[in-house]
């Protein structure tokens, strides 16, 4: 299948606003994973605790974000099936910003006690609301636009929204950290990238709105509208997704275990080890950059291995990343300990690009898995259901693990998430090349 000159004009742009507005919408919601391994034990709770405590209670915080995903995945691929995904993607990033930028002007625990850490645990709600829409729709934006030959690779730019926001909001906080003096940070610089959010959602907002629906979307409701039946997918295409999907959801689910697990170790966990082990001994900053780096290194690798899945399949690119992932666990943690900035930065770097091996052909095969009726909340359920199921409490139960057994429990807890991840694969059918 060939692609004239004029639509592909038309299908960069409409990857480059994927790519857009999922930036942005990763930027807001990582701000908060970084914030809660840095900032938020001192800023929103009692500092009478032990620092592994607060630690605790901090990302358990952040855990509230994905609970609310999947509600976000279900309310948002209702409206995003029925009146398309374009109109729900700008609420989506709406939701997003605002909640965002609230987060920033919050006052703290000193000032009026147990209502911050409550009020942050609401903004957090809504965040993961947003969220759980936001993927869907910009996923749907570009894969369904795509060419059948060329569908991983245009998807990798939904995909690289992810490790776009994890830059930006690495670089927020470490342009704020070098600034100023660490008690400065800590008094008020750190609300200046969630503040900075509603200037970054204003542009986003902008591209989007100049956009069209998709093909798919636009074609399926010229058919229904022919039909002159409102069909019962209209009135509630989750529930004919649960009906229809249910074992492919669920499996689904499992195969984005092993990102998930692994990913909030990388961008959350592996912070809070390098400044709180002993072994490590490394500056905020310090561990900010590795994770920035990292994190870019991942892009060209999500590209490379999207396209490929056009090639190859989706299923084989995706175990392959998986098993890497799972073996990789176990070099993490001894290269991080060794305290060399370059070390820890290949460590981090190495597990991003594992796992850009199975983040990047995702966005194709989750929607290839689903017909268009259902697509949205379909891809959604399965994809924000995994979040939960593996990203929600990573952060948190590796804390636990290391400070209960040892670090190489955590190395652990990643190859098991591998294996459920592998095992699902095995039960789901390749959809590489597939006509929607």
């Amino acid at each position: 299948m060939t692609v004239e000159p004029t639509q592909q004009q038309n299908m960069r742009r409409v990857a480059m606003t994927s790519l857009a507005g999922t930036s942005i919408e990763w930027y807001d919601f990582f701000l908060y994973g970084t914030a809660a391994a840095v900032i938020f034990p001192k800023a929103f709770f009692p500092q009478d605790l032990p620092p592994m405590v607060l630690l605790i209670i901090s990302f358990s915080t952040f855990a509230v974000g994905f609970i609310a995903r999947p509600l976000g995945g279900v309310v948002f691929g209702h409206f995003g099936d029925q009146v398309g995904r374009k109109r729900t993607l700008v609420i989506a990033l709406m939701m997003m910003g605002v909640a965002t930028t609230l987060i920033g002007l919050l006052p703290t625990y000193q000032s009026i006690g147990i209502a911050a850490p409550l009020l942050l645990v609401a903004l957090r709600f809504v965040q993961g609301l947003a969220v759980g829409g936001q993927w869907g729709g910009a996923m749907l934006l570009v894969t369904e636009s795509a060419p059948t030959n060329k569908r991983g690779w245009y998807g990798a730019y939904a995909q690289a929204g992810a490790a776009v926001g994890v830059i930006l909001a690495n670089l927020a906080f470490l342009a704020v950290s070098t600034s100023m003096s660490d008690e400065a940070f800590l008094e008020w610089g750190w609300r200046l990238p969630f503040i900075a959010s509603i200037v970054l959602i204003g542009i986003s907002l902008y591209v989007q709105l100049r956009m069209e629906d998709t093909e798919a979307f636009k074609a399926l409701k010229a058919v229904q509208a022919e039909s002159g039946e409102q069909a019962t997918v209209q009135k509630s295409p989750v529930l004919e997704a649960i009906r229809r999907y249910p074992r492919r959801i669920m499996l689904a689910a499992g195969a984005f275990l092993s990102v998930q697990v692994t990913f909030y170790i990388l961008i959350a966990f592996v912070i809070a080890y390098g400044l709180n082990s002993p072994s490590v001994e490394l500056t905020r900053d310090e561990m900010l950059t590795s994770v920035l780096f990292a994190a870019a290194a991942m892009i060209p690798v999500l590209f490379y291995f999207s396209g490929m899945s056009d090639r190859v399949g989706r299923k084989q690119i995706y175990r392959w990343g998986a098993i890497f992932t799972g073996v990789w666990g176990f070099a993490l943690f001894p290269l991080i300990d060794t305290g060399s900035p370059l070390l820890i930065t290949l460590a981090v770097t190495v597990g991003m690009i594992f796992l850009g091996m199975q983040y990047g052909p995702q966005a194709a095969y989750f929607t290839e898995l689903f017909s268009t009726e259902v697509r949205y909340s379909g891809a959604s359920l399965g994809y924000q259901i995994g979040a939960i199921l593996g990203g929600a409490l990573a952060p948190t139960i590796a804390v636990l693990l290391w400070n209960e057994l040892g670090i190489f429990y955590v190395s652990f807890y990643i190859l098991v998430a591998a294996i459920l991840t592998l095992w699902s694969l095995s039960q789901l059918e390749e959809t590489g090349g597939r006509s929607l």
